[in-house]
């Protein structure tokens, strides 16, 4: 059973001269150092509880610092509420909308069958955000699921009872807006129509599986069995997802070599750079060499249905297979937005860039719910979910 439900959320109450702008952030593991430190530059943004800049004392510092804007009344707390996160943004060329429901998710183990896992994840990340959860007892980022959603009854009560907080236009040119939903007949209607569908985690397995971990060891106090969450309903026009392709540094492998081993593991055409857009649909994947020539690759194997997978072919055909990345040999680096990868291929950085089709929620979805786990960055949900609009508060 998925238990989703509402809870009091901490949230930002801003003093005069503040924006929400000032206070929130995109997700901490993808902030540079020059943006965080103008995002640090606001007293009392977010990031300064998430990358806490005492570093001697990181942990008990951002502690401190959250104690603190409590009790200057930086942050306010509210009754039992549902949030919604809805964000408006280009999806090339097409204007979309995103609307997920905030809220307090309980942790569970994936053997139950509820909440389902799609990447792999790694112990390190996993230890650093459990040291700053038992510290600061209070969850600060938003893990980002997909469920099979709500009925259509439903969604527009909600829409008809919600109440704007914070609106914000970031950068990027995606406007963030965030509503309240506290009526408590509605609220339980949705907990209702949530419990027995399932939960596909889109982004922050770290952040869950951190919070599992800290709900096991704490199993007598009811409110750390909980993570926050934003759900967002598998039907939304606004769920987007971009691959995340694949730039390779070869180490002492050449060109020619390299070509030599994909070619003997996978089907490979050679095709025209400038046609590389238009027929990368028809294929698994895109290879671009830094010598500009181009190709198209497909895999017919059969073994197992995560052959079907081109991040997974590309991992362990090629980067492991050839490039021998699992040994130390080849250094892999992502990037979501093919313009950026052909800039940085023309510029020399990389020996080769592995392109990637937009991945299928219909295949994570049913490669998941067997219980396979995809290779990390198999997917870039855009845009991310940002962090700083509400807190869940545990102690």
């Amino acid at each position: 059973m998925v238990t989703f439900l509402p809870f009091p959320g901490l949230r930002p109450s801003m003093k005069a001269g503040e924006h929400v702008g000032d206070r929130i952030s995109p997700p901490y593991d993808v902030i540079g150092p020059d943006y965080l430190k103008e995002l640090q530059s606001h007293p009392h943004n977010v990031t300064r509880l998430t990358l806490n800049p005492d570093a001697d004392r990181r942990y008990h510092g951002a502690r401190r610092e959250l104690e603190g804007w409590i009790s200057d009344g930086s942050l306010k707390q509210d009754q039992d509420s549902f949030y919604i996160y809805e964000q408006t943004f280009d999806d090339n060329g097409t204007t979309r909308v995103r609307r997920g429901i905030v809220g307090a998710l309980r942790t569970e183990k994936y053997e139950e069958g509820h909440i389902i896992p799609h990447e792999e994840t790694f112990s390190k990340v996993k230890a650093d955000r459990l040291n700053l959860l038992r510290d600061m007892e209070t969850h600060l980022e938003s893990i980002f699921g997909i469920f099979q959603g709500l009925s259509p009854e439903l969604s527009k009560v909600m829409r008809n009872n919600e109440s704007l907080l914070y609106r914000y236009v970031d950068d990027a040119g995606v406007e963030h807006k965030y509503y309240r939903l506290s009526d408590p007949e509605i609220t339980s209607r949705i907990t209702e129509e949530l419990k027995d569908q399932q939960m596909l985690i889109a982004d922050g397995h770290h952040r869950y599986e951190t919070a599992l971990n800290y709900a096991l060891e704490n199993p007598g106090d009811e409110r750390k069995q909980f993570v926050l969450a934003t759900l967002v309903p598998a039907d939304d026009e606004g769920l987007v997802i971009w691959p995340t392709h694949r730039l390779v540094k070869a180490g002492d492998i050449s060109e020619k070599n390299a070509l030599k081993g994909i070619s003997a593991a996978l089907n490979v055409k050679e095709v025209a750079r400038e046609d590389l857009e238009k027929e990368l649909p028809n294929h698994m994947m895109g290879l671009v060499f830094k010598s500009g020539a181009c190709y198209v690759a497909d895999y017919d194997g059969k073994e197992d249905p995560l052959w079907t997978l081109d991040t997974y072919v590309a991992q362990e055909k090629i980067l492991k297979g050839v490039y021998k990345s699992d040994e130390g040999k080849a250094e892999v680096s992502y990037d979501a937005e093919l313009p950026s990868v052909m800039e940085r291929m023309d510029a020399k950085e990389f020996d080769l860039a592995i392109v990637l089709n937009d991945p299928s929620l219909q295949k994570i979805w049913d490669l998941s719910m067997i219980g396979k786990r995809m290779p990390k960055k198999t997917t870039f949900f855009f845009p991310k979910i940002w962090s700083g609009f509400v807190f869940y508060r545990m102690a």
